[in-house]
């Protein structure tokens, strides 16, 4: 039986696509360089492109070393030119070309599909706000004309998509279909389940979740979804897999501290020990003037967080969930589950290291580079389905003054990979 070390060593390992068998190893190197190309609404500095595209130009760190992916960007569609844009210079810099359209960035300006994996990154840039708020990045666009060349020319080549879908229920419905139609090897979501943990600790397969909470920070339809997604890389994992989502309800200014002092989610807020649990795992918790370490009450909280919103989800199989955003509480992201017959919660910090390296893209990248060089997907898609659907239904749900919404197209079912793909060195 393998020691932890070599457990630990073994799972790592099997993060990066260069020791992946049959795609090359240091004793045997890939000859054959994959060439990529990237699809985005703007590239500036911090912009997610900047962050997650520039891994495959500049490589990246992981466990010690400087990892340069089998994996060369020949081409770029960049839709908006802002006056910090990037995109030319470093076109100019690294010897890839923009093209004015993304079926010419797939060809190379030929005619035919010359490249062999695609990145989309439809986040930020000058884009509309529809009546709920939702901003209509152009992720959905960005797909179909991806898809269009690839049918027309005859040749599936990997897809990597980043944070949720689509804005719009239907086309990320739409987008899943395709990709499982066509075969089409397709990931998407959030870096925060692929970054460190603090504890190092993983939700047990086949786990009895009965409640589960998790805390972040900044805005909807935004953050929430990273929330999310770090809460439902932990909940997909309990027995019987996922199996969807009946109803949701968003609250936000008092209706968050109401839900708060309830003390339970029968009472129509949470389970305390869940909150303190993700407080305690937070490193950004706010403090009094000349504190460094005490556990705030309620009226600082209230005085600290000017606009806290929470979603409470409804599971078909009976687990309950609440996300929160208390943005000037907690700058971080904690989750904390409640496991049936366990006297004390699972609890953990999704780290995240700080600009300029960001080293969490680094860890979403390396699954994007493993579904490029195997042509298999290195997380379930379905899980960003579920999570950019909860994104529009929370949504919904706020413009509706907070009322309790049905979710019944939200019954999306699917199994857990066996093992998480979070870092664990």
């Amino acid at each position: 039986m393998p020691d932890r070390r070599t457990f630990l060593g073994t799972a790592i390992m099997s993060l990066f696509p260069t020791v992946i068998s049959g795609v090359g190893t240091a004793a045997e190197p890939r000859t054959k360089r994959l060439k990529l190309a990237i699809v985005t609404t703007e590239w500036r500095e911090r912009s997610h492109v900047w962050h997650m595209g520039e891994r495959f130009i500049h490589g990246y760190p992981i466990r010690g070393k400087w990892h340069h992916p089998a994996v060369d960007v020949v081409s770029a569609y960049v839709d908006q030119f802002p006056a910090n844009d990037l995109s030319r210079s470093r076109a100019k810099e690294f010897g890839f070309s923009i093209y004015a359209s993304i079926a010419e960035a797939l060809r190379c300006g030929g005619s035919k599909l010359a490249v062999d994996a695609v990145l989309i990154i439809g986040e930020h840039g000058d884009y509309p706000l529809n009546a709920i708020g939702q901003k209509m990045y152009p992720r959905y666009e960005f797909f179909k004309q991806v898809v269009e060349v690839m049918t027309k020319d005859g040749r599936i080549v990997p897809v990597f998509n980043d944070k949720h879908l689509s804005w719009k229920w239907e086309w990320a419905l739409e987008m899943v279909e395709t990709a499982e139609r066509l075969k089409i090897p397709f990931i998407a979501g959030s870096s925060l389940p692929h970054t460190w943990r603090m504890p190092s600790v993983e939700m047990p397969l086949g786990a009895e979740i009965e409640e589960i909470l998790g805390i972040g920070f900044s805005k909807v339809d935004h953050y929430d979804f990273h929330a999310l997604e770090m809460m439902q890389c932990l909940a997909e994992r309990r027995r019987g897999g996922e199996t969807g989502v009946t109803a949701i309800q968003a609250i936000r200014g008092e209706a968050v501290w109401k839900a708060l002092s309830a003390g339970s989610w029968q009472a129509g807020g949470w389970d305390p020990q869940l909150f303190q649990a993700c407080l305690c795992r937070s490193q950004t918790l706010a403090q009094p003037e000349t504190f460094s370490h005490r556990y705030p009450t309620l009226e600082q909280m209230k005085a600290w967080v000017k606009e806290p919103v929470g979603y409470r989800i409804e599971y078909k199989d009976g687990m309950r969930a609440t996300m929160l955003l208390l943005t000037g509480l907690v700058a971080d992201f904690t989750v904390a589950a409640r496991l049936k017959n366990q006297a004390e919660p699972l609890s953990t910090l999704f780290y995240l290291p700080p600009n300029p390296n960001v080293v969490y893209s680094a860890a979403l990248m390396a699954q994007a580079e493993k579904t490029f060089l195997t042509g298999k997907p290195a997380h379930p898609l379905r899980r960003t389905l579920l999570t950019s659907g909860l994104v529009a239904a929370g949504m919904q749900s706020l413009a509706a003054d907070g009322r309790r919404l049905p979710t019944p197209h939200l019954a999306v079912n699917y199994q857990p990979f066996p093992e998480s793909t979070f870092l664990r060195e």
